[in-house]
């Protein structure tokens, strides 16, 4: 794919559904994020998630009676190819910007939206965040016109040290993360909670390699190995993530590996049995986190099979019903009526009640921390082996403080 916007993914089996009478769609919504590239498994099966969750509105008679419409742009992972596709989205109409891989790219595509709207008024733009977790998005950098519906990385490494903390086992941990906001951030967040939490515990290993840029991480497990730890901690996603495992499994890598994105596309399917009670991560969601699959899982597999299709994008549900309950709320469409609806809003699960906090716009919601496992109810990637829940933290407990100091819109 050579970038910019895009309404297919030749070779995979999958053609965005435009609606019909597309050309005059109602509610213009953009997706821009990965869909080439490193990162473009993960970009594409979201991609095939919000447009799943979109035609479910529209199916449902639409927002407010007007039917929605999902642009794509490929940005490439990139914050300045992504601010290029952001002002063509704009352009095209797009009042609602959906993005999540790249924290990096979220925070550019922040900063542009509150300028945007400082110098359009009438014309706002908000932006859905549903996976870039930076924590400095609902902190220093929050802004009105933002909201975040995934967990941010120290509200995710507050849940993963809390069940470290229990593990006595562990003794030794090396930090391997991209080279960016977010990575960095994961790792400032694990070296000052475990301190807390387990002063025993040595870190004997902090680094940072290019995001989405290394082919082969034979050199890092290396180093990882010679270093004698026994737990791995990373926040690594996509690419990053899956070749990450296999470069361990290849060189017998004896560790646990504490994961944001265990479950990224292929990961469960490139580490196998070798994964078994070693492969942790924490997520807001898992196939076994409840006792059925939900009924718009199932209907997502059935509509997109494939284990390259495994739904992944719990929160993208949770996201897509919030957005639809806040336009009904606000009794409308318009941009800044539904922020304002969205604030402070909260909503019933399956899993749980989720919030969306009023004071920095970031997404309280149950978390799991789970391990792969065998012998349970739904496997992931056809392998056998599945996700078992070794601790669930409710959406209330994973509130931390916040330093957002929001100006609102009169």
């Amino acid at each position: 794919m050579s970038g910019g916007r895009t309404r297919s993914i030749a070779g995979l089996g999958f053609t965005v559904a435009l609606l019909a009478g597309s050309a005059a769609a109602d509610v213009k919504i953009a997706f821009i994020d990965p869909l080439s590239g490193g990162g473009a498994s993960t970009g594409i099966l979201a991609q095939k998630t919000h447009q799943f969750y979109i035609d479910t509105i529209n199916a449902a008679g639409g927002l407010n009676g007007e039917k929605l419409e999902l642009l794509s742009f490929d940005n490439k992972v990139n914050p300045q190819e992504s601010l290029i596709q952001l002002k063509k989205a704009v352009d095209e109409g797009a009042r609602f910007i959906v993005q999540g891989n790249g924290s990096s790219v979220a925070l550019a595509i922040t900063e542009a939206v509150q300028k945007h709207n400082e110098r359009n008024p009438g014309k706002e733009v908000i932006f859905l965040n549903y996976a870039a977790v930076d924590p400095a998005l609902t902190n220093e950098k929050c802004n009105f016109w933002h909201f975040r519906f995934d967990a941010d990385a120290d509200m995710k490494m507050a849940a993963m040290t809390d069940v470290i903390a229990k593990d006595s086992k562990i003794k030794r941990v090396y930090l391997i993360n991209q080279d960016y906001s977010f990575g960095k951030a994961v790792a400032a967040a694990a070296n000052k909670m475990l301190a807390e939490k387990r002063a025993d515990i040595k870190i004997v290993g902090d680094e940072l390699h290019p995001l989405q840029k290394v082919n082969d991480f034979s050199p890092y497990v290396a180093k990882i190995k010679a270093s004698g730890a026994d737990a791995v901690i990373t926040g690594n996603w996509s690419n990053d993530m899956v070749l990450l495992i296999k470069a361990g499994k290849d060189a017998g890598l004896k560790v646990v590996w504490e994961t944001y994105y265990g479950g990224a596309p292929g990961a469960v399917t490139t580490i196998g049995e070798a994964g078994v009670d070693t492969l942790i991560q924490v997520s807001e969601w898992h196939r076994n986190a409840a006792p059925e699959l939900d009924a718009s899982v199932a209907a997502f597999g059935k509509r997109f099979p494939g284990k390259e299709n495994e739904y992944a994008y719990w929160r993208a549900k949770t996201m897509w019903e919030m957005f639809a309950a806040a336009a009904r709320k606000a009794q409308s469409n318009d941009p800044v009526k539904i922020a304002k609806a969205l604030e402070g809003m909260k909503l019933s699960t399956a899993l749980g009640e989720v919030e969306m906090r009023a004071d920095n716009h970031q997404i309280l919601q149950p978390l799991y921390v789970s391990t792969l496992s065998k012998n349970v109810k739904y496997d992931s990637e056809e392998t056998g082996l599945g996700w078992r829940t070794d601790a669930k933290i409710e959406g209330k407990a994973t509130s931390l403080p916040t330093s957002c100091k929001m100006e609102r819109p009169r």
